[in-house]
C-alpha cells in the first residue's frame, strides 16, 4: 500500500478568503462615507425662485 500526500488546502480556505474580501470592501465603503461626512460643503446662498405665468397651466379633464 502506498501513501499519498494530500496537498489541497480544503474548501474552507476559499470561503475565508471570500469573506475577508467582502468585509474589507464594506469597511472601505463605510470609511469613505465617514470621510465624506466630515467634509463641510458650502450651502448655496442665492434663493432660486422662478415665477411661472398662469397661461402655461392647462386644465386636464
Amino acid at each position: 500500500m502506498q501513501f499519498t500526500k494530500n496537498t489541497s488546502k480544503g474548501k474552507h480556505v476559499g470561503v475565508v478568503k471570500f469573506l475577508t474580501k467582502v468585509v474589507l470592501v464594506i469597511f472601505v465603503f463605510f470609511l469613505g462615507v465617514i470621510i465624506l461626512d466630515k467634509i463641510e460643503f458650502p450651502a448655496p446662498n442665492k434663493k432660486i425662485e422662478k415665477i411661472i405665468p398662469n397661461e402655461n397651466f392647462k386644465t386636464i379633464k
